[in-house]
């Protein structure tokens, strides 16, 4: 893939996938406002949370970081690429079926394992909603796998466009609950296995219109099974402890009034930046590298990680630093309404900054983690994962006691930094491919200041336009415009220093249209 290709990839897949977070924001800001912070909205959180975790095994996660550089590959040299899709897609199927009814029968223990504070009708109510909503990693993990083959392909609009079905499913079934009467908590409820259907006939018909049919078959195990599920299986183990990692977070949050619907909330708002850089980043990058890596081209490689970097760096800097700065103005605007009050604007907004904190990490792990995943080592993530969980575990459990609910975000925080430092120090080993070039080193520390820049005029913005922020007929327009205060800010000040230049970013994205 050339560098404007590649450029080209991110803009792709970060455009449809901020569509989708801001769709996603419409969303959540409308939930909050139904059913606010309590017992409903607390049991439809875990409910949806619980296919959401297995998915990071079974779906774009652990599977697809084996499937796609094995896939490929195959496509590369031309051997049998559209056999492997077809048998690895019954293999997961079959897994993925099996799953979905243990969990059915073992739904209150799964609940139990989530949120251990819950009790009551609280705790049944969500135990009702989540036997509803956990059809949905059935077809979620299928779609991921034909999202799989088109990225690999070099097709990313209609994988990146499948999430903005799950959210406008969502916003449909909030808008049917007053007209037709329905109870809020089980509408949504029901809207995550029918958009899960929804997302997965697009990139089904998607990936055949690309000349890939994923036929449905009997699962075998053949050499390139044997061989998949020995590349993946490290990976699964990857990333069940990040899931236990986000466990150890909600069992925490469980124990405090509300806590699971702040955490949530925040976490939806540091997704926005998250999810449009590191998606991006992710599903275009790992196929690249891993082609590069199949004709040995490691400067190619080189240069792809290098892009990739800055590309993170100067998307996620400011970001991060808005979050900090501006998490109150943030989450009063987008979320306090309804049954969502003052209190978890507070609440809310403190855990959004100290997420923010974090966010460069999570980001940059997706950028490290391909440069293992395209040289079929999972092993190693896994290991650095182990370390992350313990740092987590520790810190949010140990410090649950001094810091209440917070603690849980903080945890979380440090641990991702603990990752990025050993996937760092992991991939020195791997020579040309992963050294920084002249081009980052002399752009990442005016990246920094550049958003520190922005930080500053956020900080001053958010002075002289607070009492707009909390007037119901101002409060968007004065969001709006600090957001370009932000925006100016940043590009003005980043553009004079020699941070970027704006030229690239137009051609980027008129390249991405």
């Amino acid at each position: 893939m050339t560098p404007i290709r590649l450029v080209r990839g991110f803009f792709t897949v970060g455009g449809w996938t901020m569509a989708s977070r801001i769709l996603g924001f419409v969303r959540d800001a409308w939930i909050a406002a139904v059913l606010g912070t309590g017992p409903a909205a607390q049991a439809f959180i875990v409910a949806f949370s619980l296919p959401n975790m297995f998915r990071r095994f079974f779906a774009e996660g652990a599977f697809n970081t084996a499937f796609v550089p094995m896939f490929s590959k195959k496509l590369e040299s031309g051997a049998g690429a559209e056999e492997f899709a077809r048998e690895a897609m019954a293999g997961l199927a079959t897994v993925v079926l099996a799953l979905t009814l243990v969990a059915q029968l073992f739904m209150p223990g799964l609940v139990y394992l989530m949120a251990s504070g819950f009790e009551g009708e609280k705790f049944d109510l969500t135990v009702g909603f989540s036997r509803i909503a956990f059809p949905y990693i059935f077809f979620i993990s299928l779609a991921a796998l034909a999202s799989g083959v088109l990225n690999a392909s070099g097709r990313f609009a209609a994988a990146a466009a499948a999430p903005v079905l799950l959210n406008l499913t969502f916003v449909a079934a909030l808008w049917a609950v007053p007209r037709f009467g329905l109870d809020p908590g089980l509408a949504i409820t029901w809207a995550v296995p029918v958009a899960g259907v929804a997302q997965l006939a697009l990139v089904w018909e998607a990936a055949r219109r690309a000349g890939i049919r994923l036929i449905p078959r009997l699962p075998r195990l053949s050499p390139d099974m044997k061989r998949l599920a020995a590349v993946a299986a490290p990976a699964m183990l990857a990333g069940g402890v990040v899931q236990i990692n986000l466990l150890v977070g909600r069992q925490v949050s469980s124990y405090f009034d509300d806590a699971v619907a702040w955490l949530y909330n925040a976490d939806r708002l540091y997704q926005l930046p998250l999810g449009v850089v590191a998606i991006a980043i992710g599903v275009v990058l790992l196929p690249d590298l891993s082609r590069r890596l199949q004709n040995g081209d490691a400067a190619g490689a080189r240069h792809s990680f290098n892009r990739a970097t800055e590309f993170c760096l100067a998307l996620t800097l400011p970001a991060a630093v808005a979050l900090v700065v501006i998490a109150e103005p943030l989450t009063t605007v987008l979320f306090e309404r309804g049954r969502f009050g003052p209190e978890d604007t507070v609440a809310t907004a403190l855990a959004v900054a100290v997420y923010g904190v974090g966010l460069p990490a999570f980001v940059l792990q997706k950028v490290l983690q391909p440069l293992f995943f395209a040289r079929e080592d999972t092993r190693s993530p896994f290991h650095y994962a182990l370390v992350a969980m313990v740092v987590n575990a520790v810190l949010a459990v140990g410090l649950a006691f001094l810091l209440g609910y917070i603690a849980a975000a903080l945890a979380t925080t440090l641990a991702a930094w603990v990752m990025v430092v050993q996937l760092w120090l992991g991939s020195r080993a791997m020579g040309e491919s992963v050294t920084l070039d002249d081009g980052l080193r002399k752009r990442a520390p005016r990246i920094a200041v550049a958003s520190a820049v922005m930080g500053l005029c956020l900080w001053l913005g958010d002075l002289f336009l607070d009492p707009a922020l909390h007037m119901a007929s101002w409060r968007y327009l004065a969001l709006a415009g600090l957001i370009g205060i932000g925006i100016v800010s940043y590009f003005g000040s980043g553009a004079v220093i020699g941070a970027f230049r704006l030229s690239d970013f137009k051609s980027a994205v008129r390249r991405g249209r």
